[in-house]
């Protein structure tokens, strides 16, 4: 039947987004976003013997028309946009429209998608989702397609970066060559939903890619770059004739093979991004990343600052081992390590993780309303604090860390270009004082009321800087 196709697939694929980058009220607008390399990869993967007349749709920089012409609609779901995606994913199936959905919340969490969707891609999609539109085509779709055995990435097509426009983004130039992580962090969506197995694009692949692009200056958005160490080394050689500059993610082991961080400089790493999570190592070990140190964090700085490479540091608030001072004594921290551009989060139970599991299994998950699940709301009931101490904590975090005197202490010593760093500082000081807007308690007071309950706010113990 395929072979005799005459009329076009009509196939539109949708990035769904909530408060954090919805294009209309955000916070974050095109100076601080990067186009997302999910609907480019799986419009490259469409099968050349289907044809296909393809539309993108990414909510970071443009309203999904409601009234869109279609055949078939996919979207890929993180748990965040999980609600907007349902509310998507039925109107479209109310007017006839088959709709698939994919991505880390429905290979997370099945069974929640399942009723919203005529198919489901659970796990990683290469070979599953051409099969999906070969079984569409031929009038056999199925009602779930999971991740093949023995996936390989090699031999891949490249992402049609040209379907989104590149003017809406502050680049396009945005790569992967790994997948996964071998670490096990209890608060973490990969070990469950991929396992701890890294897939690995073959160097020459990832090389190609960056060649055909014509990039310069690039963004890796592997989760752990570093993840096999030897792939590392071979991918880092391999950039280094290409005389770009590249931004990543890694774990802070990097900063403890220092041939390894070599070879990251000298193949045009100059900034990482790295979960540093907590000051508490006792949280650290709980959470199953007891490899990070807090008494090593200031050395990881210093080491990547020799070797010209900027630090986003992330932290997490809310861990079990938390009181009301964390979050000054963190921000402090932050400070006096120099870390360039630090980044705070409330820890997020994201569902059938590890932590998950735990604070179910103590009652402590207080919504299921998978919108709140956005790494700023608290959706658990933390163990040494109350509900309202952790939200107004971390935007007094955000606050002093991003005070003009704190922003001056940090980023004097960074190694980052002066219109980059001061940028990206004052677009996070703009994120600090946004904070309110987006994110609060509401949604537990309007919960309170409608339950009929007598809500009383906390007080909280750190004032807002």
């Amino acid at each position: 039947m395929l072979a005799v196709m005459k009329r076009k697939i009509k196939i539109v694929l949708i990035s769904p987004k909530g408060p954090l980058y919805r294009h209309r009220g955000g916070i974050w607008k095109k100076s601080l976003r990067y186009q997302p390399l999910t609907l480019t990869t799986l419009a490259a993967l469409i099968p050349p013997e289907i044809p296909a007349d393809l539309q993108l749709w990414d909510e970071g920089i443009a309203d999904v028309p409601l009234d869109l012409d279609a055949d078939l609609v996919g979207l890929t779901v993180i748990t965040g946009t999980a609600m907007r995606a349902y509310e998507l994913a039925d109107h479209f199936r109310l007017r006839g429209i088959k709709v698939v959905l994919g991505g880390p919340h429905v290979t997370l969490i099945p069974d929640d998608a399942q009723s919203h969707a005529d198919a489901i891609v659970v796990g990683y999609a290469e070979d599953s989702w051409p099969q999906l539109l070969r079984d569409f085509a031929s009038g056999q779709l199925k009602s779930r397609y999971d991740q093949a055995p023995g996936l390989d990435l090699a031999d891949r097509p490249f992402a049609r970066r040209d379907l989104l426009p590149s003017n809406r983004y502050l680049t396009n130039n945005v790569f992967e060559a790994t997948r996964g992580c071998i670490h096990n962090c209890d608060f973490c969506v990969v070990p469950t939903a991929w396992g701890r197995k890294p897939y690995l694009k073959p160097v020459a692949d990832v090389v190609a890619d960056i060649r055909q692009h014509g990039a310069r200056k690039l963004i890796f958005v592997d989760l752990n770059i570093i993840a096999d160490p030897e792939y590392a080394r071979q991918l880092f050689l391999a950039l280094i004739p290409l005389r770009v500059q590249w931004y990543g993610l890694a774990t802070v082991l990097l900063a403890d093979d220092l041939e390894l961080l070599e070879l990251a400089a000298r193949s045009g790493c100059k900034g990482l991004l790295m979960g540093l999570e907590s000051i508490s190592q006792q949280n650290l070990r709980q959470n199953h990343k007891g490899f990070n140190s807090p008494d090593k964090f200031v050395r990881v700085v210093e080491r990547l600052h020799e070797h010209g490479i900027a630090l986003q540091g992330c932290f997490v608030f809310g861990l079990d081992q938390d009181e009301p001072d964390v979050f000054m004594k963190t921000a402090e921290f932050a400070v006096a390590a120099k870390i360039d551009l630090p980044r705070y989060a409330v820890v997020t139970p994201f569902p059938n993780t590890g932590l998950y599991k735990r604070l179910e299994a103590e009652g402590r998950i207080l919504t299921k309303n998978w919108e709140l699940y956005d790494g700023q709301h608290v959706v658990f009931q933390p163990s040494k604090m109350s509900i309202e101490e952790l939200q107004i904590g971390i935007e007094t975090a955000w606050k002093f860390t991003y005070r003009l005197r704190s922003i001056v202490k940090r980023i004097r010593h960074s190694p980052a270009p002066w219109p980059v760093k001061l940028g990206t500082n004052l677009g996070y000081r703009f994120y600090a004082h946004n904070l309110s807007r987006f994110y609060n308690c509401d949604w537990i007071i309007g919960r309170a009321k409608s339950n009929r309950v007598n809500f009383q706010p906390v007080q909280p113990s750190v004032e807002a800087v």
